[in-house]
């Protein structure tokens, strides 16, 4: 069962509990923000809440799983109820890949101070394990959700982002062509060689981002022995 898997089959229950937490707090803040800014339509269909049921998708979540990428349960969205629709809906877009990465922030943030206060490697070997594990794919799933949902392609937040900035002319052609931009979005996730030259060059980014939290962290805390905890998680 493992080879038709993105992650391995062990690492599972901490991909879910992570996939739970990174999705419900993304959704959250897009239904959140847009309720407070006047729009009541995410209010209406529950999902200002924090409760994953409201947000998880079932086929987003096993694809994630499979083929390394999901989704979950798109917030609905009426920007014409805002004051100022284009530049609420920016921040409305925004708000959810910034979600993850204060996840990553945190997962990073809970390495240095559990190192701080010596628990990052006291108990067993197993409860060791667990964090190291846990902490990890906080990190790295959240990084790459929040370099992920930032592409400019439909349907994704970075799409949205630059279409409310766009002037109207080009605003009314990108609605026309949307649906061909998410036949190219599934083009790059599922054909290996669009995937390898678009999304993995993009999600190299990521280990700059880890590496900027972590100069941030160690203003304020020990260093962290970053190779043994990478070397632990594989251990």
């Amino acid at each position: 069962m493992s080879d038709f898997l993105w992650y391995p089959l062990k690492d599972l229950p901490f991909i879910f509990l992570v996939l739970m937490i990174a999705f419900t707090l993304h959704e959250f803040a897009h239904a959140y923000s847009a309720y407070k800014f006047g729009d009541r339509t995410a209010y209406d269909a529950g999902r200002v809440t924090l409760n994953p049921r409201a947000h998880l998708d079932v086929m987003g979540t096993i694809l994630l799983l499979v083929a390394g990428f999901g989704w979950a349960r798109p917030v609905p969205v009426n920007r014409s109820r805002f004051k100022y629709p284009r530049l609420m809906g920016i921040v409305v877009s925004a708000v959810g890949p910034l979600s993850n990465l204060l996840l990553t922030f945190i997962g990073i943030l809970a390495v240095y101070v559990l190192n701080q206060i010596g628990l990052l490697n006291a108990g067993s070997f197993g409860v060791h394990s667990a964090i190291v594990h846990f902490l990890n794919y906080l990190i790295t799933l959240n990084v790459m959700l929040f370099i992920f949902n930032l592409i400019p392609v439909p349907p994704l937040d970075g799409y949205r982002i630059i279409q409310d900035l766009a002037p109207t002319p080009l605003r009314m052609k990108m609605d026309q062509y949307e649906t061909w931009g998410m036949f190219l979005f599934l083009l790059i996730v599922f054909v290996p060689p669009l995937r390898a030259a678009t999304l993995d060059p993009l999600f190299a980014n990521s280990n700059s981002i880890i590496s900027g939290i972590m100069h941030i962290c160690e203003l304020f805390f020990d260093d962290v022995n970053w190779p043994q905890f990478v070397a632990d998680f594989y251990r």
